[in-house]
């Protein structure tokens, strides 16, 4: 009786926390990320025996890309009334596709002081962790960041060179918690009108607590090879903005690119002449295709390029428009989010005015949190986008 007694005195006055085992487990926070989003993992152990070894090794995948953000921590904590010995390791993941996204499980491997021998052997397990992944806005693109910036940098003012001047253009790109194999690759600058060299690439990733850091650099040294004054295009890079959770499009500007000569033998216009203006405008109303190919035939290429556009943009069909409609009467949401980003590229292509927020409402439901709370309405969805477009339009005048 005395005995039991005792045994009952001893448990009331022991701490819950002494009964605790060792423990390893997967922090992560409550997200909906897309393939491409950094997921931040940390790996935290909570000890009591006294450790003389340990090693820790973070499963590889063909699911996903990972990196160590920093050095491993070991710190002291107060974890239930009692003191243990607290393991910590930070992880950026980022899932390579859409789908259920499986991570773990991870194994600690503990060398011990034991009780009967010097040392032995406890490894330490975390469960694994399901987290469901969405596919990317943007076909053929998976750069997701919190933040990104573009800085343009030129040598010279690109519409008044110099005789037989070379402009050098620096184009730098920073991403904020984006790995440096998922900025895209340098675009390709090319015309029949110019002579173009890239300079080899820069690419550096810096690690952060937080996440990488890239910043790529891209240099072309770019000189016209015909007297006509011309236009090079703009050069559009969509990326997923983690914070606002919609996507967004980085620009690297269109500019007027000739020589200062050229543009005063032309009375500094720019603009097309009248014989070629009315060839166009007898194109475009006629509407015969034959007169369309014997006008852009006998045009240069960047007044062809024009032409072309100015067609499109009277066109009455525009078949991403048809697919959007298309994807509406599947219902799938992100079926309804390409289609709809292949008609805002098309709008861009042709020069036709885009906010980069038509997107803003259907990105929120997608991605954001909380937002599969809400009942999706693709006819709606699609309709309030369609209209956001149609109106900058009108009000442009184009």
């Amino acid at each position: 009786m005395r005995l039991r007694r005792a045994l009952c005195l001893l448990l009331l006055l022991c701490p819950a926390g002494a009964t605790r085992a060792e423990s390893l487990r997967l922090v992560i926070p409550e997200m909906r990320p897309v393939a491409g989003e950094m997921i931040p993992v940390l790996v935290r152990g909570e000890y009591e025996r006294q450790i003389t070894l340990e090693k820790l090794s973070f499963p590889d995948s063909p699911d996903y890309d990972w990196m160590q953000l920093a050095r491993d921590q070991w710190r002291t904590e107060q974890v239930e009334g009692r003191s243990v010995r607290v393991f910590e390791r930070r992880i950026a993941l980022f899932p390579r596709h859409a789908g259920p996204l499986t991570i773990g499980p991870v194994t600690h491997r503990l060398t011990v002081v034991g009780t009967d021998a010097p040392r032995e052997e406890l490894p330490v397990t975390a469960e694994p962790v399901t987290v469901a992944v969405a596919p990317f806005p943007v076909e053929g693109a998976t750069l997701a960041a919190r933040s990104l910036t573009v800085t343009d940098a030129l040598s010279a003012e690109p519409g008044k060179l110099r005789d037989g001047e070379t402009l050098v253009r620096r184009v730098t790109i920073e991403a904020v918690g984006a790995p440096s194999h998922l900025v895209p690759p340098r675009p390709i600058v090319r015309a029949p009108w110019l002579i173009s060299f890239a300079a080899p690439e820069a690419r550096t990733q810096r690690l952060t607590p937080d996440g990488p850091v890239t910043t790529v650099t891209w240099e072309w040294h770019l000189r016209p090879s015909t007297g006509d004054p011309a236009v090079l295009p703009a050069i559009a890079i969509p990326w997923f903005d983690t914070e606002a959770r919609q996507m967004r499009t980085a620009e690297i500007p269109a500019i007027p690119f000739g020589y200062a000569s050229i543009y005063a033998g032309v009375g500094g216009t720019g603009h097309l002449p009248a014989g070629q203006v009315r060839a166009a405008a007898l194109a475009i109303t006629g509407g015969l295709l034959a007169g369309c190919v014997l006008v852009l035939a006998g045009l240069g290429p960047r007044r062809r390029d024009n032409v072309v556009r100015a067609l499109g943009r009277l066109s009455p069909v525009d078949p991403t428009r048809i697919a959007v409609r298309r994807a509406v009467r599947t219902g799938e949401p992100f079926a309804l989010r390409r289609a709809v980003e292949r008609h805002l590229r098309r709008w861009r292509a042709l020069g036709l005015p885009v906010s980069g927020q038509e997107t803003a409402g259907l990105d929120a439901r997608l991605y954001g949190r909380g937002g599969d709370t809400v009942p999706f309405d693709a006819g709606a969805e699609a309709k309030a986008i369609l209209r956001a477009v149609d109106g900058l339009r009108r009000r442009s005048g184009r």
